[in-house]
């Protein structure tokens, strides 16, 4: 008997994990200055908006009661989205910072929505734009129309749905995802209510290949390179600092290297992420400014004379380079030429002279109204939209490498004249930016804490170390920072969650399964569901349209 009692006391122990209990700094209450500051922000935001939009207003001829009412509408529909995506994807941000103890959750909180909103203001309007132009050409050259209208509010509407959804479970989803998913979910129902041959376009393919890659690879990403970062950290500092791969003891902060580090990745993250993800709203806000108020948004009317005059020439020139055949193409059969091309991506010998016939006239139309200022109402749309077309065409017509029977110099000029052609429409004004920062920022500090006690309690059965905080954010910073560089679809929620458990699987700290099959179900259906919701919203706007 005292063998056997032996041979159990000294066989191995199996682990026991237990619950994490909830961290008491989430629970931090708000330091009394905090709702003065709060409140502030938002006046001062609000009142910057207000003074800007009327100023705008103001030169142009007065709305009629319907369309002030669908700017505003539009406008709340938009920012809701952007508010909606602090739930979710700012709120990733600051749950390292939080559970390690490294900052009070409300300064935490409100540090990240600063830096965001620093990032909104700083984004260069690439990705907006990038976003829009995965939308059916048809409906972005007519975005005044009702079925215009149909696709903005179709589309924002199911993304925010989801996203309402999947944060009222706690379950981090990707705002990136639901945004392309319900664009997508636009192009097919756009696509399956009429017929190919009536010239509408779909779902492009090849950019769904890309999304799903990156859908499929990022989580992957993050889990491995987390894993590697925080074993590297642990051989380089165990000796060292056996602080830093401790559980935080109460409510004490790290010592001051530590959280000093903790705190730079996620100021990373939080600009990283105002910069990208808080263009998609921009783009569409961009959109429904164009499609009520032409004369106002269309084009960038901050291009002084002497830009105008150099885009004029360039315009010329880039057209006599281009044009193959004497003859000119008329401008409306260039357009419907331009437009099937960028719908189905097939070069014909009628693609590059009808670029040139556009270019032409758009060079044309700027010297003789010398300001882009001075454009017409009914002329700016217009003019946009070649503009637009002309961009696209050439932007495609270079992917394909059908330039290069062009010389390095005649590229160059061609390269210039595309750059003038998205000043001239790619731009964003200031208070739109202002607008998407402050929902952003306010979305975080609103829904912050679902997301986060998910993030910090529910995917690994151990408490967060410090050393798994700086890893899981450095990874999350550093490849969002490279898929900006690259143009890949990377979401932030992906990488930082599946970053969090690769360092709990290195730690050998195990995972809550029942966590990780939900959040892995979020990232799988968030395309599909979103797709859905928005088609079926489309085709019932339609009805209405």
């Amino acid at each position: 008997m005292n063998h056997q009692a032996s041979a159990v006391s000294t066989s191995a122990p199996i682990p026991q994990y237990t619950p994490i209990k909830n961290s008491t700094n989430v629970h931090a209450p708000s330091p009394t200055w905090f709702k003065y500051i709060f409140t502030t922000i938002v006046l001062g935001a609000l009142i910057y908006i207000g003074m800007q939009l009327k100023f705008d207003l103001s030169h142009v001829p007065p709305l009629s009661a319907f369309s002030f009412m669908m700017l505003g509408l539009a406008l709340v529909i938009a920012l809701s989205f952007e508010f909606v995506n602090g739930f979710h994807d700012t709120a990733n941000a600051v749950a390292t910072v939080i559970y390690t103890n490294a900052m009070p959750a409300p300064v935490a909180v409100m540090w990240s929505g600063f830096f965001n909103f620093l990032g909104v203001l700083t984004a260069s309007g690439a990705v907006a734009y990038g976003i829009i132009a995965l939308l059916p050409v048809e409906l972005i050259l007519h975005v005044n129309s009702g079925a215009g209208f149909a696709m903005v509010f179709a589309l924002l509407i199911a993304a925010i749905i989801w996203n309402l959804g999947t944060w009222f479970f706690g379950i981090p989803a990707s705002s990136s995802h639901s945004m392309i998913g319900s664009i997508l979910g636009v192009g097919l129902m756009n696509q399956l209510l009429h017929s190919a041959g009536n010239g509408v376009s779909g779902i492009d393919l090849e950019q769904v290949m890309k999304v799903a890659k990156a859908l499929f690879f990022s989580p992957l990403i993050g889990f491995g390179l987390a894993a590697v970062a925080f074993i590297l950290l642990k051989l380089v500092l165990k000796k060292r600092n056996s602080e830093v791969f401790e559980a935080p003891k109460g409510t004490a902060p790290p010592s001051f290297l530590v959280r000093t580090l903790l705190i730079l990745t996620c100021t990373g993250v939080s600009f990283a992420h105002g910069s990208n993800d808080g263009q998609k709203g921009m783009g569409l806000i961009m959109l429904i400014l164009i499609g009520i108020i032409p004369l106002a948004y269309s084009l960038n009317k901050t291009m002084d004379a002497n830009q105008v005059e150099s885009f004029a020439a360039l315009s010329e020139k880039s057209a006599h380079i281009l044009t193959i055949h004497p003859d000119t193409m008329p401008e409306s059969k260039a357009r419907t030429v331009l437009t099937q091309f960028i719908q189905n991506h097939q070069n014909t010998p009628e693609v590059i002279p009808a670029v040139a016939a556009l270019s032409n006239h758009i060079g044309e139309a700027v010297a003789s109204y010398g300001s882009i200022a001075k454009v017409p109402e009914q002329a700016s749309i217009n003019l946009r939209n070649d503009m637009y077309l002309s961009s696209t065409s050439l932007k495609q017509l270079d992917k394909g490498h059908h330039l290069d029977q062009f010389n390095a110099a005649q590229k160059a000029t061609i390269s210039d004249y595309r750059g003038n052609l998205d000043q001239a429409t790619q731009y964003i004004p200031t208070w739109v930016k202002v607008a998407v920062a402050l929902a952003l920022g306010l979305g975080t500090m609103v829904g912050w804490k679902r997301i986060v006690v998910t993030v910090g309690e529910r995917i690994g059965k151990t408490h967060l170390t410090y050393g798994q905080g700086m890893s899981a954010e450095l990874v999350a910073m550093g490849t969002i920072i490279a898929a900006d560089k690259f143009g890949l679809p990377v979401s932030t929620t992906h990488v930082l969650n599946s970053a969090v458990a690769g360092t709990m699987t290195a730690n050998k700290s195990g995972l809550q399964w029942s966590t990780v099959k939900s959040i892995l179900m979020a990232w799988v259906l968030t395309l599909p569901c979103a797709m859905l919701i928005s088609a079926s919203l489309y085709w019932l706007f339609l009805k209405f349209v």
